[in-house]
């Protein structure tokens, strides 16, 4: 900054505000806001997407899926991420302000209620406690810490109630006030109270049978937390849906009035173009629908964020314009990005099998993801990508790999379907020659082509055309995926999933998805040229350990638009871990995927398992590292990993209280419970001391516990603190997380761990007083490695004040996020 005196940014909003005509004003309330260059207004666009990483923008850092990085359960490390990424945000907008906005639409806080969502490697945690606070120290990286200006200004997503992506735009998530006041809206509050995130973006579903885009709510609660004034984001096309499919008002200009009026100050509708809006708002002002006040109100809000951004200021008054274009991809940040993938690995089991032994041990590292690092929808473009085959090949002397895929030929008659092998792929067309193809298991019978001859997966273009020259499945609709309908003569239609047609060879002899009905469908004799199973077992029959890795293309089965119908492990990848285990008992899974499995067979029958969500560009670098013990599996699940989906109330049930769902209300023997996670070393627990028996609502008491490492390397802990209220007048959590501390001690080592534990955060919604209690009762305290992991226990005795316990914690919080 300089010595002159510069303008308070409300200064600045207050005079823009007088100057701004009504039309100016209108084109501010677009994703994409028109200049006013006669007020030396520059353009403005909302929502750099920036999950885990800078994305859709090019080259960027990318750091371990969301849920990978809360199962470090480290605040600090996230917070670093979300600086490195708000960083290279900054880098990018300097290089192309126009097209690269400031307003980031991170992070996601819907709780991870139901781990069958499409969408669940998003989200930090089933804990909207944990969510709240883990989403917090992001957005905190994201926003940096100059006390007048912001590095980005962070948007949390999606108000409210969004865990579905079936039909998601159509169906109303039903909250009873105590599901909306105890596990909706904490994860919001948090990040809001704290001064964190500074903007928020309404979801596509309808809540209690309101759009969610209508909702009061968004001026009842989440104006009422923030600091400041908050800015409030629609979702990409949402607006429209209220007069479109949700039909919920009789025209868009209606609908377009109503949103504003609910609290709707930047309208992502059209993409860049702005007109259809400001159209639809003009007519709302002609028809009364709107005021200019209501105009005045929305563009204040947008105002105040970009005067923060220092938009609004010269760029000599901009702390962050000596943010260079090289802090992308900096050493630093591939340091940082490593260390949040080595921090994010969880092992789920381990018999003494790991960490194997040194250099001479010949390891078969199999499975679809043995040599490949995935990128998600929301994933940047990483500037490199390690795989676990390629660090395991680097570290260890004998390793070999194979994807256990089964390589096969198309026929047709006597023609066999061929594709050009050179890097750029062409049409697959029938002839004398074959092409072998692998054949990638996704579950639910959903496959993946990919040619030998160049390694690039089949897909259709738009035409239709079949052609070899896709790097995997991605983009938006995904058209890299098909299934295999067999028929009782033993041949098989190939089902092009994305445009639901059956392929044809059509008179040129080329292959296209274009016939609507399997009897217009070329029907194909499937030749088994390889066996992936039978291969893969035969290394692993050869090598002293077997690394099996398996998991999910995060943009198949399980994605946005896209929930999952089961937990189980695609029937291909399980049919090879059982394989290979035949061959070889000393077997480890690596899962890697964007949500929990069913892997209770691998539980029963395996030495070891691991679990991390991808985990970006360092990928197999932590993995590698945790499996060869160079580094510690320092992570632990945030979501329970049910044995079964049967087990799971309907995805619709927004009920957890009623349902009888999450770790909070779960009665059931869970295949690993929330919190859980192993460790290389042993950790004893000691000395629970309570810094009260007896406390007042609202006090804060201290719980202290002794924890030595036991065994005889360092190790990395996470130690946890739960309540449950043993009487109540309603249905309590039967353990719900109160805080934690991650700690490093060496062999022997022993340290004093001290949590501290809320009394007002033990209070429940009151229905009949609208308002959260605390009642007169006795907590239980659980002190342990999990939530079913508990290694010491105590009791603390609460006396309550309803009526005043409920005032103090119905008010913003103040200081530490929780």
């Amino acid at each position: 900054m300089t010595d002159r005196t510069v303008p308070s940014p409300q200064a600045l909003v207050d005079d823009l505000l007088g100057r701004l005509t009504l039309p100016e004003k209108l084109g501010l309330l677009h994703q994409w806001q028109a200049p006013v260059p006669r007020l030396g207004l520059p353009p403005f666009r909302t929502g750099t997407e920036a999950l885990h990483g800078v994305a859709w923008l090019g080259r960027a850092t990318v750091f371990p899926q969301a849920v990978g990085l809360a199962s470090s359960w480290n605040p600090e490390l996230v917070r670093a991420v979300g600086a490195a990424v708000g960083d290279e945000v900054r880098a990018k907008h300097h290089a192309d302000p126009e097209r690269v906005g400031l307003n980031v639409w991170a992070p996601v806080v819907n709780p991870l209620r139901d781990p069958r969502w499409g969408r669940n490697e998003e989200g930090w945690s089933e804990d909207p406690w944990l969510t709240g606070r883990l989403a917090t120290a992001y957005a905190e990286g994201l926003r940096g810490d100059h006390p007048d200006r912001l590095r980005t200004a962070p948007t949390v997503k999606h108000f409210l109630g969004y865990n579905n992506e079936t039909d998601r735009a159509t169906t109303s998530s039903d909250l009873s006030p105590r599901v909306l006041h105890e596990y909706e809206l904490p994860a919001f509050r948090a990040p809001l109270a704290a001064g964190a995130a500074v903007a928020v973006m309404a979801s596509y579903n309808l809540v209690n049978g309101v759009p969610a885009h209508l909702s009061p709510l968004i001026a009842d609660e989440l104006r009422r937390w923030a600091p400041g004034e908050l800015m409030v984001v629609g979702d990409a096309g949402a607006v429209t849906n209220i007069a479109g499919v949700q039909g919920h008002l009789p025209d868009h200009v209606s609908g377009y009035a109503a949103a504003l009026r609910a609290g709707i100050d930047s309208f992502t509708e059209d993409d860049a173009d702005s007109a259809p809006t400001v159209r639809r708002l003009t007519e709302a002002l002609d028809r009364g629908l709107i005021t200019a006040s209501d105009v005045d109100r929305a563009v204040r809000r947008i105002l105040t964020v970009r005067a923060r951004l220092g938009d609004l200021d010269p760029p000599r008054d901009d702390p962050w314009a000596g943010v260079a274009p090289d802090v992308v991809d900096r050493p630093a940040h591939r340091e940082l990005a490593r260390e949040a993938a080595r921090q994010s690995i969880v092992l789920l089991r381990n018999d003494g099998l790991l960490p194997f032994a040194g250099p001479g041990t010949r390891v078969a590292v199999l499975g679809p993801l043995a040599d490949a690092v995935h990128e998600d929808w929301y994933s940047g473009t990483p500037p490199y990508a390690v795989t676990l085959y390629q660090r395991l090949a680097g570290q260890l002397s004998t390793v070999t790999t194979h994807p256990g895929t089964d390589r096969i030929a198309l026929r047709v008659g006597e023609k066999y379907v061929s594709c050009p092998q050179d890097p750029e792929g062409g049409p697959l067309a029938v002839g004398a020659a074959a092409t072998g193809f692998d054949v990638f298991d996704w579950g639910r019978d959903v496959l993946a082509l990919r040619a030998v001859g160049n390694g690039r997966h089949v897909g259709a273009d738009d035409d239709g055309v079949l052609v070899n020259d896709r790097p995997g499945p991605g983009g938006w609709v995904v058209r890299e995926t098909f299934r295999f309908h067999a028929g009782p003569d033993g041949t098989v239609l190939l089902h092009h999933l994305a445009t639901d047609r059956y392929v044809a060879v059509d008179a040129h002899g080329r292959l296209r998805a274009d016939a609507s009905i399997p009897g217009d469908a070329t029907r194909f004799t499937v030749e088994l040229l390889a066996d992936g199973a039978a291969e893969a077992a035969a290394l692993a029959a050869a090598a002293d350990v077997a690394v099996v890795a398996l998991g999910n293309h995060p943009m198949v089965n399980g994605r946005e638009t896209e929930d999952r119908v089961d937990l189980a492990l695609p029937a291909g990848q399980e049919a090879l871990l059982r394989a290979v285990h035949a061959a070889n008992p000393r077997t480890v899974l690596v899962v890697t995927s964007s949500y929990p499995y069913a892997v209770g067979w691998a539980e029963t029958h395996l030495p070891a398992v691991l679990w991390c969500a991808h985990g970006g560009q360092e990928h197999g670098t932590a993995l590698s590292d945790v499996l060869l013990g160079d580094a510690e599996p320092g992570g632990r699940v945030t979501q329970t990993w049910y044995a079964d989906a049967a087990e799971l109330p309907d995805l619709l049930d927004y009920d957890v209280i009623g349902s009888d769902a999450t770790y909070l209300y779960h009665r059931g023997d869970p295949l690993y419970p929330f919190g859980h996670g192993l460790s290389y070393t042993r950790f004893d627990y000691a000395g629970l001391r309570l810094g009260a028996a007896e406390a007042t609502a609202g006090e804060e008491v201290e719980v202290a516990v002794e924890v030595t490492n036991v065994g005889d390397r360092p190790g990395e802990e996470v130690v946890q603190l739960y309540t449950r209220q043993r009487r109540s007048r309603v249905k309590q959590p039967l353990r719900q997380l109160r805080d934690f501390a991650r700690i490093s001690l060496g062999p022997g080592q022993r340290q004093v761990v001290r949590l501290r534990l809320s009394t007002a955060e033990l209070g429940w919604w009151d229905e009949t007083r609208g308002c959260r209690v605390v009642e007169d009762a006795t907590h239980t305290v659980l002190v342990g490695r999990s939530a079913r992991d508990v290694r010491l226990v105590g009791a603390l005795v609460v006396r309550g004040d309803e009526a005043t316990a409920g005032n103090r914690t119905a008010a913003p919080a103040s200081g530490r996020a929780r």
